[in-house]
């Protein structure tokens, strides 16, 4: 069976309760459960916490929660791995064996249904470790400037100070929504940029991080802008 983990530890700092804070009207949570459980190729939407207002919460969107995620995997410095890794362990010995995995970020209230299922689609036919969202730079990084010790602005690539921008290879990012994977790669070191791994590229309108309260103003204004397109449409 394939299963869609969606981590949301309780002790967020930087944006309180950041994981079921109301999101134009919903827990931000919630637009990613729906995505995930409208998606054909997830058979089971899990939620790793150790909270139980949000395990409650992900229950009444539709959710399972099976268990309460171990204290030693909800610090601040515990990476996604391990907490996958503890899903698909529980899920195996409780006798689901599990296919591919994909690890859905609770804060991504701009990931679509089609998304998912493509990347999952474009994973299993190439059998790749993992495939996850990216999205490109707005502007070239080769002509990113910084600021320099005395106040004095510097190039971080200088030797393209003239070198037109249609000529310069485009850059991507994380767009830390979702990724696909094996069981096997999620439970060891295999690096996202390794060489079975493949991208599958969002545009930039559907990517917000969301790590400050100016973030999550930026993404609301953004995605009622979206809605209303999609009425519209």
């Amino acid at each position: 069976m394939n299963i869609c983990v969606i981590p949301a530890r309780g002790g967020s700092k930087r944006i309180p309760r950041k994981n079921i804070k109301k999101f134009n009207g919903k827990p931000i949570i919630a637009y990613s459960i729906e995505a995930a459980l409208a998606s054909s190729c997830i058979d089971q939407v899990i939620v790793s916490t150790d909270d139980q207002e949000i395990s409650e919460v992900a229950k009444e969107y539709g959710a399972q929660v099976p268990f309460i995620r171990p204290e030693k995997l909800s610090t601040d410095y515990i990476a996604t791995n391990p907490v996958i890794s503890h899903a698909v362990e529980w899920m195996e010995t409780h006798g689901n064996p599990i296919d591919a995995v994909c690890c859905l970020y609770a804060t991504a209230p701009f990931v679509q249904t089609y998304a998912i299922s493509d990347a999952y689609e474009n994973f299993n036919n190439l059998k790749a470790d993992f495939c996850f969202s990216v999205t490109s730079f707005p502007f070239p990084i080769q002509r990113a400037l910084k600021i320099e010790k005395n106040n004095k602005v510097g190039m971080f690539y200088p030797e393209h100070l003239n070198t037109r921008s249609q000529d310069l290879q485009e850059a991507y990012h994380d767009a830390g929504q979702f990724y696909w994977g094996t069981k096997q790669a999620f439970n060891s070191d295999t690096s996202i940029l390794s060489e079975i791994v493949i991208p599958y590229i969002l545009p930039r309108y559907l990517v917000q991080d969301i790590d400050t309260l100016e973030d999550w103003k930026r993404a609301e204004i953004m995605h009622k802008v979206m809605q209303k397109m999609n009425r519209e449409i």
